[in-house]
């Protein structure tokens, strides 16, 4: 297997995977990373029996390298799975023989050679835990880079209709970190606000941490939100329900794995009032009652997203364009 990707780190791979990094980590200008881009697909397409073109979340790349492809009867599926629709994304669409994204809302174009494969999360990693947690207070966990788009402000100002309107005491949890200089600014924003509704108490933020320590943080959350809006595939809500917990999701997208529960889990984008509304619901809901639907969104995950079902339908389109 040969990549091509826009930067590269350290890596611990099999003898069979090679890695060609066009230089992005470098600071390699947009031409001469270009030119890397077909230096590397020449010796790649000469050095090696190619049967199958994969770009993940690059339709540049698709774009770069079809038209070659096209010629030596080289299928190209390209993955794409973010609201952005860009004339890149449109010109892919055209050159690849099939689209394949996590859920149907998460591909902004066309349709016509789309393929939904789920999206992929290790339910053997991600999964629930084994002795029960006792919270002193519920607490409510969201995961997630601290961006705008992520919508945090909404999940602060629901806490604070919850707790005026129910009492309730609670604790809120928010995982993750800004990675630009807009996003710095609205952490600053999200810390005045707590700030402002007299939450300091109440609201946490932690850094981001590693996949792997992820697990244990989504077992501790007696109810996890996700707060982007319909349009995004944030895996972090479907690892949370891996791990067998209550999510509340502003993302339609998400209406299929969240099957029975849809009505109860689904709120208004960036309704704060709607979501206060559903956290109550959930927060008064008996442990027995949340695990009984946690456990039918693990199920849900297992069916839909897990990482063995990913991996099959991906080979599975994989032979049909091979042996077209």
């Amino acid at each position: 297997m040969s990549v091509i990707t826009m930067r590269s780190g350290v890596l611990n791979l099999r003898e069979n995977i090679t890695v060609y990094s066009l230089g992005k980590e470098l600071d390699y200008s947009e031409p001469h990373r270009a030119m890397r881009f077909y230096r590397f697909l020449y010796e790649i397409l000469q050095s090696k029996s190619i049967h199958l073109c994969f770009s993940h979340m690059t339709p540049v790349f698709t774009n770069l390298a079809a038209p070659i492809l096209k010629i030596l009867g080289i299928p190209v599926v390209t993955w794409y799975a973010h609201p952005s629709l860009t004339n890149n994304l449109k010109l892919a669409h055209k050159l690849s023989n099939k689209m394949v994204t996590s859920i149907p809302t998460a591909y902004p174009y066309r349709h016509d050679k789309l393929v939904v494969v789920g999206q992929g999360i290790d339910t053997h990693l991600f999964t629930p835990s084994r002795a029960s947690i006792n919270h002193k207070d519920p607490l409510i966990l969201a995961v997630g880079r601290l961006s705008p788009v992520k919508d945090y402000s909404t999940l602060i100002r629901a806490v604070t209709h919850l707790i005026s309107c129910t009492n309730h005491r609670i604790k809120l949890l928010i995982v993750g970190n800004p990675t630009s200089t807009k996003d710095e600014h609205y952490v600053q924003l999200l810390h005045q606000q707590v700030q402002e509704l007299n939450l300091a108490s109440v609201v946490t933020f932690q850094p981001a941490v590693s996949m792997y320590k992820l697990p244990d943080i989504y077992r501790q959350c007696t109810v996890y939100v996700n707060l982007t809006p319909t349009g995004f595939g944030d895996k972090v809500a479907l690892e949370a329900m891996a791990c067998g917990k209550v999510c509340l999701a502003a993302n339609t997208g998400f209406r299929e794995t969240l099957g029975i529960y849809a009505e109860q889990l689904l709120f208004n984008h960036a309704d704060s009032q709607d979501l206060a509304e559903k956290l109550a619901y959930i927060l008064s809901l008996s442990d027995e009652q949340r695990q009984a639907m946690g456990n039918y969104l693990r199920q849900q995950i297992i069916h839909l997203h897990s990482l063995e079902r990913l991996i099959n339908n991906l080979l599975q389109l994989f032979r049909q364009l091979t042996h077209a």
